[in-house]
């Protein structure tokens, strides 16, 4: 690549991002990749995945942290029943679609599970001020129920 052209495209990526993107994307239809800014474009690419990685992390552990009020929250459950119920619905269906566009995430949402749900009871117990005894350390729910659409760790009678 000439080295004015590479420049003109780094200082690009700095000035105008979306401009940047357009430009990247017409040479990539253009098949024109001689003059791609490939460091950027690596990075872009790389911080894609690390965003879909993070965003599903950041949903299971919502969801975790909602099925733990709804099983051990019992003086807000009544009251708070159905937003709770709510969240979890979406924190469901946002975990369904990132893993429909990468499907290869549920290996990565199994082996985060434990770990995840760790920082969920920490956000739960803060929350709810309750004896830290009381919640075990490991869920009593498997990945499987806390995605199955309907399954909750407690009913309203």
């Amino acid at each position: 690549m000439h080295p004015d052209i590479k420049a003109k495209l780094q200082s690009l990526y700095d000035i105008d991002y979306q401009c940047w993107l357009d430009e990247t994307v017409a040479q990539l239809k253009a098949h024109q990749y001689n003059n791609l800014d490939l460091e950027n474009l690596i990075e872009e690419i790389e911080g894609l995945g690390r965003s879909d990685k993070r965003a599903i992390l950041s949903y299971l552990m919502r969801l975790c942290e909602h099925l733990l009020k709804l099983r051990y929250w019992q003086s807000e459950r009544e009251q708070c029943f159905r937003g709770w119920d709510l969240e979890i619905s979406n924190f469901r269906l946002q975990i369904q679609a990132i893993l429909k566009d990468s499907p290869s995430l549920n290996n990565y949402l199994r082996e985060n599970f434990l770990p995840t749900y760790s920082n969920a009871r920490k956000l739960f117990l803060k929350a709810s001020k309750l004896d830290p005894e009381q919640i075990p350390q490991h869920p009593e729910f498997s990945l499987e129920q806390a995605l199955e659409e309907d399954w909750l760790p407690w009913q309203p009678q």
